[in-house]
């Protein structure tokens, strides 16, 4: 993983790009030397949506045999009573 700075970037955003997406690199951006911000090719992306996905779907799992969620008519009454949602 490389480090580049914010200037750097500004100047050859391009470059870093196609670094990132033809050479399967990973950029973290910094700012007075502090990681702010990272370049990251759209595979690496969806594979970390596909992982976000895949975690909040084992915790609802997990939710759901643990007896802690409502039937969807439920809450959405819910949402209903308290003005959230439009019947």
């Amino acid at each position: 993983m490389g480090l580049i700075s914010v200037t750097d970037a500004k100047v050859s955003f391009s470059k870093f790009v196609n670094r990132v997406a033809y050479g399967r690199e990973r950029l973290v951006i910094t700012s007075h030397g502090e990681p702010k911000a990272a370049l990251i090719s759209v595979d690496d992306l969806r594979q970390l949506e596909e992982m976000e996905d895949a975690q909040a779907a084992r915790k609802g799992l997990a939710a759901y045999r643990a007896g802690e969620t409502v039937p969807y008519e439920e809450f959405r009454t819910e949402l209903v009573a308290e003005g959230l949602l439009d019947e």
